[in-house]
């Protein structure tokens, strides 16, 4: 669905690697700031960029991320301000989607999103909360305005909800390796691995993991079985530690070593 999606996989696989796919929430700490933290992961290796909607009643994300959401809100982060984080992120040469909760979508107007997220340079938009089967309008508007609609699937997966949320797939499916909250991990256990086969099974499209990776060994893990990595909660956590970013930019070229071994 997304050409500026496939070209990153298509020049991952053939770099023989996986790619670095790097989460932060817009507006944290505050504007500015989350602009430079998104050029800063494109200069440091991020391949695509998660740039997330702060949401005041988060369902699936851990503390780190929760707690950034809370004080983007409290700086003032609005729903507009997504297009110019995204912006940031397509100029400094990564390729961004954005990661949203269906509600805020669905207030602001869901053409109007799909417009301005074109506008802005977006592939497309990851909806965890959002089922395929109740995602008509998003996936007409998605077809329309030629953006990637992303959905996730779970170890709870059955069979069938498995085929059927990847076929309403486009640009990658997000593989949630376990179940729970987002958070980076100690370790990631079995159950991605298990997950990714059973995805491949019935799919073509790139599948990228995530929940819990932290590290570029874990990175390295990951990228043996998955055609992307995902980090979220050690970015945010480093944006937090170093408004400097320098440790952001530290961890995300760590990560980006992590996914090219092979």
């Amino acid at each position: 669905m997304s050409g500026a999606l496939d070209q990153v996989f298509t020049r991952c696989r053939e770099q023989d690697r996986a790619a670095l796919v790097a989460y932060l929430p817009a507006g944290y700490p505050d504007l500015e700031t989350s602009v430079r933290a998104v050029r800063t992961l494109a200069g440091s290796g991020a391949d695509i960029i998660e740039v997330g909607v702060p949401y005041t009643d988060p369902l699936m994300d851990g503390p780190v991320i929760q707690d950034a959401a809370t004080r983007a809100l409290a700086s003032g982060f609005r729903l507009e301000h997504i297009f110019q984080v995204v912006s940031a992120a397509a100029e400094a040469g990564a390729v961004p989607v954005v990661m949203s909760y269906w509600n805020p979508v669905l207030r602001f107007g869901v053409d109007r999103f799909a417009t301005e997220l074109v506008r802005a340079g977006g592939a497309g938009l990851i909806t965890p909360d959002l089922i395929p089967d109740e995602a008509h309008t998003w996936r007409d508007a998605a077809r329309e305005h030629g953006l990637a609609p992303i959905f996730l699937v779970a170890p709870s997966s059955t069979d069938a909800r498995l085929e059927m949320t990847v076929q309403a797939c486009g640009g990658f499916v997000y593989v949630a390796s376990t179940m729970g909250v987002t958070g980076a991990r100690t370790s990631l256990g079995g159950e991605a691995l298990a997950l990714v086969g059973r995805t491949r099974s019935v799919t073509g499209l790139p599948l990228c993991v995530g929940l819990g990776v932290s590290t570029g060994d874990q990175a390295a893990e990951v990228a043996q079985f998955a055609d992307g990595v995902i980090v979220g909660s050690a970015l945010v956590r480093a944006v937090g530690q170093d408004p400097t970013l320098e440790q952001l930019a530290g961890l995300t070229r760590e990560l980006a070593e992590g996914v090219r071994r092979r």
